[in-house]
């Protein structure tokens, strides 16, 4: 009975012969593309059609040696063959992104060497490419498709080892050093971390989710600690450990390396005794037999051999022909994947590795990941509308840059923002420390749209708010930024103690100097805007343009953060109506109330419970809800539709953390509200 339920865990080992086999291209020709290449001819479900290098002659070579039909002396050309069905991309792994977007676009099923890219953002803009284009994806971590891996899941899912206390697992090896080898080459992504420790990160994750009984069959680290050697030529690591600790008390040591021999084994401690993989990475890699050694305490040591006829890497290649439908594969999921990069990212946070072209001036920061210059999508989702004053329009969805750590995660939101049709961007002087403007200006510089976007500063923030610190700071943010004007600037908040006259002449002021086009405050009474421009009036000076307060479906309880001021009560929405003052939205998506997770009994997001929770907002939850599954949507782009269809301008400030939350965020762009389906969700009027 084990053994059939650990069969039935990993599709790829039962699956029958294809009647039409597969057409696989490889991609580069290297010794993995080459061990890859001689197993295929051993799969059940695919055939070695085509090659590509960027040497025609050795791509002509490598077709005559492992019986492919065609050869290419460009990866471009092998993408542009229609008869290629799947590629699988053997390129050092700074090269991965780039060919999995254009592998995508061609239509083309991908399977990538591990790790999937350089770091966790390009992961997230590997699965997006794979979604938008509607192609299987998978990292090739090959030992997760063997039947043995299998058998290792089943013995701790049945507990047999007891509860899970600690796992240690190492893939190491020692090479000679090169400089020039992409096993230490900086520019090649060198080091055992992105070489080699995917492998007992991975496996580490696997176990923990395993014995945490998590469905997704996966767990994710609460914290990862760190140490490596780095080589003092090239930088990178040349072996290194981590320890991962996960709930329950499960704590992983992993290690990686490639100038280093270690004992590269899995072992499992548990509550009633241990598990050791003596072949973990590389089982029976032309078939025949591995083992797993069970040792309860107080009972004789077991033996279990796990026997296949099939090559490692034909299992591989049979698993990804039974997942096709899927688009992913249950052997390493995309959310898998993308938790592992995370994972070994903060791996080499700790240890202080990164690597050059991920620096902000690299070169390969120019360009996007598909290395070609930034550009609006033809089909780009995110309408955008003229404001007075503003020589742009200015895009109904605004970005927060307020939480990019890395330029490379910068990157991967704010091009993916910007193609969807996203020109505006939300910053402040305190965002960061001041690091979300630096970030900020760089992407700016690197993609040349300066002129092209419009950019929502603020400035002033309590408690330094006084004209004096705000004109202090515009200077400091420009310069973080790298440019020379704000299109909008905003008061970060009021001080009630200053004359609010003295605020409007400095930024006026700034005006003048063509710092700042239009201007506005943030957490903003209406009492005191208003003040404001009677007195630009009357000293014939440009008064504040727009409004930058709370503002979503869901009312406001409680502030999330000290000094802020919501919009959303009846009476600010009849002066917005009234005067047409445009209002930028922030936290226009009620912080995740929206989300399915949101109940009176959800308590995991204190945040969300303080600030959100009350009898009249779970109402409008559950008619939001109620309006989303009519509209196939979500109930959060049910919310952020109610915001965007006002009788007034808005526009709403967004936080998405992650490229999928982004593009989860558009299809409220699709979402068409009657007033009186917008009264309702409002609980203005209780009849639809």
């Amino acid at each position: 009975m084990l053994q059939r339920a650990c069969f039935a865990t990993w599709e790829a080992v039962t699956i029958a012969p294809m009647l039409t086999k597969l057409r696989w291209g490889i991609l580069s020709t290297g010794s993995i593309a080459r061990a890859f290449a001689e197993a295929l001819a051993h799969a059940k479900t695919g055939v070695l059609h085509a090659v590509a290098s960027r040497d025609g002659a050795r791509a002509e070579a490598f077709a005559a040696q492992f019986g492919a039909s065609r050869s290419y002396g460009s990866y471009e050309a092998l993408l542009a063959d229609a008869s290629v069905e799947v590629v699988y991309i053997a390129t050092p792994h700074p090269a991965h992104i780039e060919w999995i977007i254009k592998a995508a676009e061609a239509g083309k099923h991908i399977l990538c060497e591990k790790p999937l890219t350089l770091n966790y953002p390009q992961a997230m803009a590997a699965v997006e490419a794979a979604v938008a284009n509607d192609v299987f994806l998978m990292e090739a971590y090959m030992y997760r498709c063997h039947p043995q891996t299998a058998w290792l899941v089943e013995l701790i899912r049945q507990g047999a080892i007891g509860q899970v206390g600690l796992i240690h697992a190492a893939f190491s090896f020692k090479a000679p050093f090169d400089p020039n080898h992409r096993l230490f080459s900086n520019a090649l992504g060198g080091g055992g971390i992105l070489d080699v420790g995917g492998y007992p990160i991975s496996m580490a994750r696997l176990i923990a989710g395993v014995a945490l009984g998590r469905s997704e069959g996966f767990a994710e680290p609460l914290q990862v600690l760190g140490s490596a050697k780095l080589n003092p030529v090239t930088g990178v690591d040349e072996y290194a450990a981590a320890t991962l600790t996960f709930p329950n008390g499960i704590i992983a040591q992993v290690a990686a390396g490639v100038a280093l021999e270690q004992r590269n084994v899995v072992q499992v401690f548990g509550s009633e005794g241990s598990l050791l993989v003596t072949d973990p990475w590389t089982p029976s890699r032309r078939g025949g037999v591995s083992v797993i050694v069970l040792e309860r305490y107080g009972e004789p040591r077991q033996v279990i051999e796990v026997r296949t006829d099939e090559w490692l890497y034909a299992i591989e290649a049979d698993t990804v022909a039974a997942s096709l439908p899927q688009r992913q594969s249950a052997a390493m999921s995309w959310e898998d994947t993308l938790g592992n990069m995370r994972a070994l990212d903060a791996w080499r946070a700790a240890v202080g590795l990164t690597y050059d072209q991920e620096q902000p001036e690299a070169p390969e920061m120019k360009l996007t990941f598909a290395r070609r210059p930034l550009r609006r999508r033809d089909d780009a989702p995110i309408p955008t509308q003229p404001l007075p004053g503003l020589a742009k329009p200015v895009s109904r969805l605004v970005l927060g840059a307020d939480h990019q750590t890395t330029i490379s995660y910068a990157s991967a939101m704010f091009d993916a923002f910007f193609e969807a049709g996203g020109n505006t961007f939300d910053t402040a002087y305190v965002y960061m420390e001041g690091q979300a403007e630096v970030i900020l200006g760089h992407w700016l510089r690197n993609r040349g749209v300066r002129e092209q976007v419009v950019i929502l500063g603020k400035g002033a923030h309590t408690p330094f708010c006084t004209p004096e610190d705000l004109d202090k700071q515009l200077w400091i943010s420009l310069e973080r930024m790298g440019t020379d004007y704000v299109d909008i600037y905003c008061l970060h908040r009021d001080n009630p103690e200053v004359p609010v006259g003295e605020f409007v002449d400095v930024l006026n002021q700034h005006v003048a100097g063509g710092r700042i086009r239009i201007f506005g405050g943030s957490n903003w009474s209406i009492e005191r805007f208003e003040a404001a421009n009677e007195y630009a009036a009357r000293h014939g000076l440009q008064g504040m343009s727009v409004l930058s307060n709370q503002f979503s479906l869901a009312r406001m309880v409680e502030p999330p953060w000290e000094g802020c001021l919501s919009a959303s009560t009846p009476e600010a929405r009849q002066w917005f109506t009234r005067t047409q003052t445009p209002l930028f939205a922030w936290s226009s998506q009620a912080r995740g109330f929206f989300l399915d997770d949101t109940s009176p009994t959800f308590m995991a997001d204190s945040e969300r419970a303080r600030c959100w929770y009350s009898a009249d907002n779970f109402e409008r939850l559950q008619r939001a809800r109620a309006l989303a599954r009519q509209r196939g949507v979500s109930a959060t782009n049910i919310a952020l539709a109610w915001v965007l269809h006002q009788p007034f301008p808005t526009f709403a400030l967004v936080g998405p953390r992650t490229l999928k939350e982004l593009r989860t965020t558009l299809p409220a762009l699709n979402v068409r509200l009657s007033e009186q389906e917008r009264r309702w969700l409002n609980l203005e009027d209780e009849t639809r």
